[in-house]
């Protein structure tokens, strides 16, 4: 018996080094794909400078390298070509997001809807708004609303809505407001999430698991819907329970290092 419990220790070594060995090589495949793209539009855009296609190829190159800075030359290089462009705006700030540089995000943001106050620019500046804490988040929520452009944008409204009303702290307003975005949307997995998550934060686990089991009903694929279950579990000192959901999260996303550390953790 012990004979046969050490090798499977062995075995489970084996598959995690060789997890590990893949996942290296997929990650050293996409450097170098990504290395050769950005070698070959530098070539193209020396041969044509004043190419704006090939220059938003190239930030798209950068940002996949998280080359952010030389990305964020590139985009202020457009800008200063073409100031009242929203879409450039609209770019430098998803790519400001993606950086985490939140206060230059949000400024492109209020550029790209000065110049088009398009919904989904409104919304994006409102999202970032809301964890910030900043009301101001409400009044382009509710003018996006006002616009009545259907139960997706409904959901998307009331779903920031209640991220600023969480992260203020009135956890029943934000209730409210994540239920209002499932009934526009069932399948709004953020939102069962975001409800979770109040669950979690008061130490509430059995309610907090509901939820997230909730979510994994609704979408079996969702990685993050197991992680928190398994979050859950480990906090009720339900060990196996909490190993097999961050096992089921790894296998739907290997990118979740906080689940691969987790199972370090308990194993």
């Amino acid at each position: 018996m012990k004979q046969f419990i050490s090798a499977a220790v062995v075995m489970i070594f084996f598959l995690q080094a060789c997890n590990n060995d893949t996942d290296n090589s997929e990650d050293k495949k996409r450097l170098t794909k990504n290395t050769a793209l950005l070698h070959q539009l530098e070539q193209q855009i020396a041969k044509n400078p004043d190419s704006s296609g090939l220059r938003l190829k190239l930030v798209d190159a950068l940002d996949s390298l998280n080359n952010y800075k030389e990305a964020t030359v590139q985009m202020d290089s457009l800008i200063k070509k073409d100031s009242l462009n929203y879409g450039l705006w609209f770019r430098k700030a998803k790519l400001m997001e993606t950086a985490k540089d939140t206060f230059n995000a949000i400024l492109s943001y209020t550029k790209a809807i000065k110049i088009y106050p398009s919904p989904d620019g409104q919304l994006q500046l409102a999202n970032l708004l809301a964890e910030s804490k900043n009301e101001n988040a409400l009044v382009l929520c509710q003018r996006v609303q006002e616009l009545h452009l259907g139960r997706d944008y409904s959901a998307h409204c009331n779903f920031i809505a209640g991220i600023y009303f969480a992260r203020i702290g009135n956890k029943e307003k934000a209730q409210q407001l994540f239920d209002a975005c499932i009934n526009d949307n069932f399948g709004y997995m953020e939102a069962y999430l975001e409800k979770g998550f109040i669950y979690y934060d008061d130490k509430k686990y059995p309610e907090a698991l509901k939820i997230f089991k909730m979510a994994a009903d609704i979408n079996n694929t969702y990685a993050d819907a197991y992680y928190w279950q398994a979050k859950c579990f480990e906090a009720m000192n339900k060990k196996e329970d909490a190993i097999k959901n961050y096992q089921t999260s790894l296998v739907l996303d290997k990118e979740l290092k906080e689940a691969k550390e987790a199972l370090k953790r308990l194993q």
